[in-house]
């Protein structure tokens, strides 16, 4: 079994502990040993396998952590100004565009994402299943269903005068009973999670704190999804949305903008079952930097948007002081908030909801194996977890956006494989290779 030993590493573990030097050694495609506080394993205390030989390299004082994890990605969005032109976007050319996201994923340190929704019903299922049988590149990730939305919600794209929705955005029901039978399409097609669409969005026309979807609707999707072992996720700006998650068991509750406080207490009294990806880049690029695309700073949406962000800002300033589990994913996939740039919603927490670098780093690694529903082999750099690791040329805990910037994320391993290799030598840091 081939092993790989990073040495003279500072091992920032993702469990919140302080980082220290040392070494890990990864056996197969999981962490074998770490060993803090010195040099011991070496080439001695290591061996070299069974026939595999040993990969030994010296990081120079570069930091060793668990891979990133985003909780609210789309693989389907095409970097595009529009809702219309994401959904418009031919099936052939939409599967390897979506594909090509995957890669930039995992390029970027993103080993593990969790699907928020397709924009085709099957696309993020293909998509997942490519990545795990080694046809194309990307991190662990769960499949989702396209949005399901109420007739009239959001995701129903369908202009006013068709009475049955066309071409529309997400998969449109109206009744518990359209409810089960459309999440029972999505489960046969063979998705992770089933993505709710319980309250509005600005951009689409209905009111962010209006709730479109019924109790009866919600509890239904529920109910026929952990019939068959699935998970539920929901879009839920509106205060009486995020009550509807928690009393109905959506576990995944995307934006959670206008919780009031009895939302935040109930999301408190159950912070072990849920959690809470804001999509803060979202509400942040879209207020200011969507001017080109039609959303001008200070024009209606703008500062729709804008309230919006104040209010989101300040609701998850609350969850993060009542022990709420909040993390990274920031709706990602439009023309003025591309794909690549998910690393920026770490410097958001940190300088926006009031997070330490390193609440911040484990919201995404010890958090983000939790969403991911691997709590005990995900997120951690950690004897017995499995070999999902970057090398970063720099410490994020004394500036989170050194993970922003690509060409300092030396080296990428998922599930102890190298997506990306460590340069053999520079001048700035030795790399060093021997067998």
């Amino acid at each position: 079994m081939a092993e790989v030993l990073f040495t003279n590493v500072r091992i920032l573990d993702g469990s919140g502990d302080q980082p220290a030097t040392g070494e890990v050694l990864v056996q197969g495609n999981r962490i074998k040993r770490v060993s803090r506080g010195g040099y011991g394993m070496g080439g001695r205390g290591a061996g070299n396998g069974s026939g595999g030989g040993q990969t030994v390299i010296d990081g120079a004082g570069a930091t060793l952590m668990p891979g990133l994890c985003d909780a609210h990605a789309h693989f389907s969005w095409n970097n595009q100004g529009s809702l219309d032109e994401i959904y418009r976007m031919p099936p052939e050319e939409h599967t390897l565009y979506a594909a090509g996201v995957a890669k930039t994923y995992i390029d970027w340190g993103f080993t593990s994402a969790v699907g928020a929704a397709s924009a085709k019903a099957r696309l993020d299922v293909v998509i997942r299943n490519a990545i795990n049988a080694g046809a194309i590149p990307g991190p662990r990730y769960l499949a989702n269903s396209q949005e399901i939305a109420t007739l009239g919600g959001l995701g129903d794209t369908a202009p006013p005068h068709i009475e049955i929705p066309q071409l529309s955005f997400a998969a449109v029901i109206s009744g518990a009973e359209e409810m089960r039978r459309t999440v029972r399409q999505f489960i046969k097609y063979g998705v992770d999670l089933l993505k709710l669409n319980l309250s509005g969005e600005e951009i689409a026309g209905v009111g962010a704190e209006e709730t479109p979807m019924t109790d009866e609707e919600c509890a239904t999707a529920v109910e026929e999804a952990k019939r068959r072992g699935k998970r539920v996720c929901a879009h839920a700006r509106s205060a009486e949305s995020i009550k509807m998650c928690v009393r109905h068991g959506v576990e995944i509750v995307y934006h959670a903008s206008f919780a009031d406080e009895e939302a935040l207490d109930l999301l408190e009294a159950n912070k072990d079952r849920f959690f809470v990806a804001p999509g803060l880049g979202w509400l942040i690029n879209t207020s200011a930097n969507a001017g080109p695309w039609g959303i001008a700073p200070e024009g209606p949406l703008g500062l729709m948007y804008k309230r919006e962000l104040e209010a989101a800002v300040e609701t998850m300033r609350k969850m993060h002081r009542r022990g709420i589990r909040v993390l990274p994913g920031g709706d990602y996939g439009f023309a003025w908030m591309p794909h690549g740039d998910n690393a920026k919603d770490l410097q958001y927490f940190v300088e926006m909801v009031g997070m330490s670098p390193m609440e911040a780093i484990v919201s995404a690694t010890r958090h983000g194996a939790a969403i991911m529903g691997r709590p005990d082999e995900l997120g951690q750099v950690r004897e017995g977890f499995l070999a999902d690791l970057i090398l970063v040329d720099g410490d994020p805990l004394s500036n989170i956006r050194v993970l922003q910037d690509k060409k300092r994320i030396l080296a990428v391993m998922k599930d102890g494989q190298f997506h990306r290799t460590p340069e053999v030598s520079s001048q700035s840091r030795q790399i060093r290779w021997a067998s």
